[in-house]
């Protein structure tokens, strides 16, 4: 599994930058981040075909590492979504 060796949030840019193990490194923007939040909340959400505006002006507060994936906590409350590595590394 590739897993990242550095993680940056850039409240500035209003991203999140990762460098890969492979030498990858790639920008995700924040709204892009909790629009595809993986939580089973949002997930059904989606699957339901409801979708919920994200704001382009959301933060991200803080980066939890769980191992597999890391936690992201937003500005506008969510703290749910465990992103696993494989799954960020397909959303940019």
């Amino acid at each position: 599994m590739n897993t990242p060796v550095a993680l940056h949030r850039s409240s500035a840019e209003g991203e999140l930058r990762i460098r890969w193990s492979d030498g990858v490194e790639q920008c995700i923007a924040f709204a892009r981040l909790r629009g595809a939040c993986p939580c089973s909340q949002c997930r059904a959400s989606r699957l339901q075909g409801r979708i919920d505006l994200v704001t382009a002006g959301v933060g991200l507060q803080q980066l939890n590492l769980q191992g597999y994936g890391v936690q992201l906590v937003f500005d506008d409350g969510h703290d749910r979504g465990i992103y696993p590595w494989d799954y960020l590394r397909g959303l940019a």
